[in-house]
């Protein structure tokens, strides 16, 4: 503790001299001692400083925030007062009082959200804006089914597990799981469900292009060994960029718009309700 305090004082103290060596001496010997930087009448003191400072920071650390917090400081008074010679300080208070309005109106509506029951989407409500929104929902790169196997290049039954991979029957596909989970270091089954491309490019270390479409078409199967591993994709079908989202995939997004626009439809009922009072009560008169 004692040695936290003392590295603030460091801190505080390097500052101030710093600050006192870009000032001039005249200005500074009339202020109290207690003042690191002043911009007109705006004074920054050390306790303001101190109070600002993080906990358990070492001495050069400590230097290197206080010097930013008083930089920062300076800053946004001088440009405060060069704003308000040569902007329309009016049209900044509107700004300001209409952003907070809105906070207020976001947290209250938050606060009245709270108590009710939270929105839940089913799937025909899902499904029915996806059809109704097809082009907010384009893929913006490649999705791809398939399997995808890392292995050791001395698994013993590395050959089994690339016949298993080129198969699509049940009993094949329990058979490479089983073997799999024995042998591989990373097994991912994905022939049921559309994922992103990055996702599988990430796993194989090869060069691939410019183009993911390009590659894909031109790789549906990979069979490769690198740094005493062998990695296996087999791609069994694929989603160019451009096409339409799948459903699934598109489906939080579509929840997150449908969550949006529930808070939007509250706010207008709170408002509404709020507008319905204040007339009924009197503190709302229209002419």
């Amino acid at each position: 503790m004692k040695q936290n305090i003392f590295r603030c004082f460091v801190a505080i103290g390097s500052v101030a001299a710093l600050m006192w060596g870009c000032s001039g001496a005249d200005d500074a010997s009339v202020l109290p001692p207690d003042v690191i930087a002043s911009v007109g009448k705006s004074h920054l003191t050390r306790s303001e400083l101190r109070s600002a400072m993080p906990g358990g920071l070492s001495a050069d650390d400590s230097v290197k925030f206080a010097t930013a917090y008083v930089n920062s400081w300076i800053d946004a008074r001088l440009v405060s007062r060069i704003a308000a010679e040569e902007v329309d300080m009016r049209e900044i208070d509107e700004m300001v009082d209409r952003y907070r309005r809105e906070l207020v109106l976001r947290k209250y509506t938050l606060l009245r959200a709270e108590s009710m029951p939270a929105p839940v989407f089913g799937e025909d409500t899902v499904k029915a804006y996806y059809d109704a929104n097809p082009k907010d929902f384009v893929l913006s790169r490649p999705m791809v089914k398939g399997i995808y196997l890392k292995v050791p290049d001395d698994a013993k039954n590395l050959s089994e597990i690339r016949r298993l991979c080129r198969s699509t029957r049940a009993d094949d596909i329990d058979r490479l799981e089983k073997v799999s989970l024995q042998a591989a270091v990373h097994y991912d089954y994905f022939r049921d469900r559309w994922i992103d491309w990055e996702q599988i490019e990430s796993r194989i270390p090869m060069p691939m292009g410019d183009s993911p479409d390009d590659f894909i078409r031109a790789n549906k199967n990979i069979d490769f060994s690198s740094g005493g591993f062998t990695y296996i994709l087999s791609i069994s079908d694929y989603l160019p960029t451009g096409a339409g989202m799948p459903l699934d995939a598109a489906a939080p997004a579509i929840e997150e718009r449908l969550r949006f626009e529930h808070r939007r439809r509250l706010e207008a009922t709170i408002l509404s309700s709020l507008r319905e009072e204040a007339l009924a009560d009197g503190r709302l008169k229209l002419y």
